[in-house]
């Protein structure tokens, strides 16, 4: 469920025509970027990866698209994994969702350490390095059996998951032309719910009988995803120019978006509707449960929202074609609010699946946004680092939300949770339409001066 989108306003030239070379370059021999904030498409040392795919995007995009849609296909671990905490391994709730918020904890972590590690060592090595720790922790978490392991191996995986979504975004970016770059988000987080859909139809299956397989297939996913960008991704990273000499030392890169106030300001409002948001990993499938809905239909009614996405996405990509991006952003907070706050009423899969369609075009909204604009607002020699710092929204939500959305849950009832989760979202929308508007609109005055 994990990005958006505004046209660049940065210069009025559009990146170079990529030429075609059959030579035996280096993997990551690019041509040097400019100082702007546009930088055209590193010439790829591998013979046709520059040439247009489907679309007009270019092939190398559509490999990553490929291997993201194998990864989500075998996400379905995390969508159940309070279920399996609780009923499998016999933790309480509050303790299941300490260890969900270790996870997301050690992605915290991930999301900016991967953004620097893909502007110093490259998009590829940073991929590649992400998804094989990745994917052997997560077949040790489904082999361990005390809680003790359990708590142990919970934020490791979430680190080196967390390596990976800053370098992917990172080289979408390199790849893509900023006027693309809408439709190329919009088409991989189409990939992302795809898969998350295909997950969910037999994830709720398998862990009625035998959940250690969702493990093996999360693991196997993760590493054929490594190994399609080992294998079939040059290195996309543009040359550092003159002006990113400061930015070369490890702890420069990593401060750097912390002093731009503006896009700061963009990730905490984030911070706010997210935590709502993210209630939908935990707290969501154990009021379910508390209603009385079983596991399999607990994962069909999850799976909703991927499939929701997969139908409508393609809709919005055509209808926010040239729209301001905070109007979106704006959108998206409110339908967020709205199917989290009317959560409360469920008495029935229902209520439960007219809320998800709610919740969904929200997510649809807010997802398509935040991208696209992290990655124009970043400087070309830190496309990494900002994007990296960008997942510290969905890292700090997600560490906070299942602790927060437990203990809710365990004291004040699901109305109570999901009534919050509603002025949230009402406070996030309102933030954006202030604060982000009017950042939004100074960096733009700013670029055309």
């Amino acid at each position: 469920m994990s990005q958006g989108k505004h046209e660049n306003g940065t210069t009025g030239t559009r990146p170079e025509t990529l030429e075609l070379r059959l030579v035996a370059a280096p993997a990551n021999d690019v041509t040097p970027a400019p100082a702007n904030d546009v930088a055209p498409a590193p010439a790829l040392g591998v013979a046709g990866a520059a040439r247009r795919g489907p679309l007009g995007l270019p092939r190398v995009y559509w490999v990553l698209w490929t291997g993201m849609l194998l990864n989500r296909l075998g996400g379905a671990v995390f969508m159940l994994l309070g279920i399996y905490l609780t009923r499998d391994r016999g933790l309480t709730t509050e303790l299941a969702g300490l260890v969900i918020s270790l996870h997301a904890a050690g992605g915290l972590f991930g999301g900016p350490i991967g953004g620097a590690l893909a502007d110093r060592f490259g998009r590829r090595a940073t991929l590649v390095a992400g998804t094989a720790f990745a994917g052997l922790l997560m077949l040790a978490l489904g082999l361990a059996r005390s809680t003790a392991a359990i708590v142990a191996i919970a934020p490791c995986l979430g680190f080196f998951t967390g390596l990976c979504p800053a370098p992917l975004q990172a080289a979408v970016a390199d790849l893509v032309p900023p006027a693309d770059r809408t439709r190329a988000y919009g088409l991989l987080y189409w990939a992302i719910n795809l898969g998350f859909a295909g997950a969910s139809a037999f994830g709720g299956v398998l862990a009625a009988h035998h959940f250690i397989l969702l493990f093996v297939i999360d693991a196997a996913t993760t590493l054929g995803y490594g190994a399609i960008v080992l294998f079939g991704v040059p290195e996309t990273r543009p040359a550092p120019s003159d002006g990113a000499t400061a930015a070369r030392r490890p702890g420069l890169r990593l401060a750097a978006p912390f002093r731009d106030r503006g896009f700061m300001s963009f990730v905490a409002i984030q911070v706010v509707l997210l935590v709502a948001f993210a209630q939908v990993i935990l707290a969501l499938p154990l009021d379910m449960r508390a209603h009385g809905l079983g596991t399999a239909e607990i994962g069909w009614l999850l799976g909703l929202n991927g499939v929701a996405i997969v139908v409508l996405q393609p809709l919005a990509l055509r209808i926010i074609r040239g729209a301001a991006p905070v109007r979106w952003l704006v959108a998206g907070a409110l339908l967020t609010g709205l199917g989290l706050g009317a959560t409360a009423l469920a008495g029935g899969a229902l209520v439960y699946v007219l809320s998800a369609l709610l919740w969904t075009m929200g997510e649809i909204g807010f997802s398509t946004a935040s991208p696209t604009l992290v990655a124009e607002l970043a400087p070309v020699h830190q496309r990494g680092a900002y994007q990296g710092t960008y997942q510290l929204a969905w890292g700090v939500s997600s560490t906070a939300a299942p602790v927060i959305g437990s203990l809710v849950l365990a004291r004040g009832g699901s109305a109570a949770l999901w009534l919050g989760c509603l002025g949230l979202g009402v406070a996030a929308a309102g933030l954006h339409l202030r604060v982000t508007a009017r950042n939004v609109r100074a960096a733009e005055a700013a670029r055309a001066s």
